[in-house]
């Protein structure tokens, strides 16, 4: 079974930028759909952004402009580049992966309902 294990986060100034990393144990092409979710105290989870096997990536308006969702086959990794960060970004985010076709469909809608491969999460802080 597949692993996602992340890496990256932090803490910054609005303003500031992160990257987020996630490694999967197999082949990234194939999974259908991939993406980052979001918790922040008191809140519950958000999509922030997906990226199906056919390169079509959604975004939350949120972080659109702001974010960017990116995927290299050759290091199996998925990346959430975060630019202009408010502290309103401040949570816990998690990366997601199913590689079963019934997520294909939800994967543009950011939901995580057929994601079954989840990192461990990585916190991220910004101040204001």
């Amino acid at each position: 079974q597949a692993r996602l294990v992340q890496s990256g986060g932090g803490s910054v100034q609005r303003g500031g930028s992160l990257r987020l990393s996630c490694v999967t144990s197999t082949y990234i092409s194939s999974a259908y759909c991939m993406g980052w979710f979001r918790q922040g105290p008191g809140n519950e989870r958000e999509g922030v952004a997906t990226i199906r096997s056919d390169e079509e990536t959604s975004y939350a308006g949120s972080v659109k402009d702001r974010f960017t969702i990116s995927k290299d086959r050759d290091s199996n990794t998925l990346y959430l580049q975060m630019d202009n960060l408010e502290p309103e970004d401040t949570a816990m985010y998690y990366c997601a992966a199913s590689f079963n076709l019934d997520s294909w469909t939800s994967c543009s809608r950011r939901d995580s309902g057929t994601l079954n491969r989840w990192g461990q999460g990585t916190q991220v802080t910004v101040t204001a």
